[in-house]
């Protein structure tokens, strides 16, 4: 999951819809705090997530951590570059994983309909991470925190007592290395859209989303 909130938001499709007649091999399930790969591993499957969420890092060579993108159900994770694993992988919330063979992204002799879908959701990605690395250099700390909590709304939101409860397995911390921002600055937001009464702050995992369009508005960079 990458912070990109555009007019519509597609929810991503699990890949076993697409056929019956697919061979797939049996889930996998890792409990939190699990590692899936480390940046540097060779790619022999990618994890389309079917429950649970993870985070993708890399560390930078001054020893400062970057989030990359966190994983949610239906992403799927994995993607080689030049056959190798860029970014570690380890799981925040129980998940349970369909695998992949790396195979099927690669070769056109296996399930035809399979590769088309796996190749379609890599330039997806590919967008996008563009997308994001975009946002990052141009949205204020505002805007950046409005449009993470817009995504997970739209992405794993859930109706309780007439407003949108959105559930963060994520630290603070992990936020702001996701957005380019500090620990502070992230905290200090989201105690702004609190006392703005867009936002309440159940406990340190738990938001509720009070005003869905003013939330919205701000993510656009509309102040009014």
């Amino acid at each position: 999951m990458y912070v990109t909130v555009t007019g519509d938001q597609d929810q991503p499709a699990p890949l076993a819809s697409i056929s019956s007649k697919i061979t797939r091999s049996p889930t996998a399930h890792l409990k939190a705090g699990a590692h899936l790969y480390f940046e540097g591993d060779s790619v022999k499957w990618l994890y389309q997530i079917k429950t649970g969420v993870l985070r993708l890092t890399r560390m930078m060579e001054d020893g400062r951590r970057q989030v990359i993108a966190f994983g949610y159900p239906g992403d799927i994770v994995g993607f080689p570059s030049d056959g190798l694993h860029h970014t570690d992988c380890d799981v925040l919330e129980d998940v349970c994983l369909q695998p992949y063979r790396r195979s099927m992204l690669e070769s056109g002799h296996g399930d035809p309909q399979l590769h088309y879908d796996l190749l379609q959701a890599a330039l997806r990605e590919i967008s996008a991470m563009q997308d994001h690395f975009m946002m990052l250099g141009r949205k204020s700390a505002v805007e950046k925190v409005a449009s993470f909590l817009c995504v997970l709304t739209h992405r794993v939101g859930k109706e309780v007592g007439g407003y949108t409860q959105v559930v963060l397995p994520m630290s603070r911390g992990d936020i702001a290395d996701f957005l380019g921002l500090t620990t502070e600055t992230v905290s200090r937001t989201l105690t702004q859209l609190r006392k703005s009464r867009i936002i309440a702050i159940e406990n340190i995992h738990t938001v509720i989303i009070r005003r869905p369009q003013a939330l919205s508005s701000l993510s656009l960079g509309d102040r009014t």
